[in-house]
């Protein structure tokens, strides 16, 4: 009887708390942390209105060449920045050389952007346009990647909202 009793109190418990669950979307890099943090400038998850301005800052140990592409909820998929050598430490995209601005724009939802670090600079650029599903996105960043030694290569990635 104290058992049922015990599980019925739980079940009510439990019943009254909402859970949220988060996707995973940060990866699991090439394990060589090349990019110590990469965050929107109010930080992960956070919240941007349509049109306004957006700062991506990438941290790194070491100097190299930065590519930043962008998933939208729709599965359209861009490229913000290509190539940009960076020192090691800390660089906010756009740059005052970059000579743009991040305006956030439609679709509404979830905005993805995944850093994708080289030692070396590339030998090819990654010129993402159209759509792209998880698989596609995923298989593209790693065949990017493929020609560089895993301890020169580093993909990390952040995530904001679009209201």
């Amino acid at each position: 009887m104290r058992t049922a009793l015990l599980l019925g109190t739980l079940a009510l418990g439990l019943s009254a708390c909402s859970v949220t669950v988060r996707p995973n979307l940060g990866l699991q890099g090439s394990g060589s942390n090349l990019i110590t943090s990469l965050r929107p400038d109010r930080g992960e998850g956070s919240t941007y209105a349509v049109g306004e301005p957006l700062r991506v800052s990438v941290t790194t140990r070491t100097a190299g060449y930065v590519t930043l592409i962008a998933l939208q909820s729709n599965g359209y998929t861009s490229t913000l920045v290509r190539n940009a050598y960076v020192p090691a430490g800390t660089t906010t995209f756009p740059r005052a050389q970059d000579g743009v601005t991040y305006n956030v724009a439609e679709p509404r939802g979830l905005q993805r952007v995944r850093a994708i670090f080289t030692r070396v600079r590339p030998t090819s650029d990654l010129v993402l346009r159209g759509t792209y599903d998880e698989g596609r996105w995923n298989a593209t960043s790693s065949a990017y990647l493929q020609p560089y030694a895993v301890e020169d290569r580093d993909v990390q990635e952040t995530y904001l909202y679009i209201r």
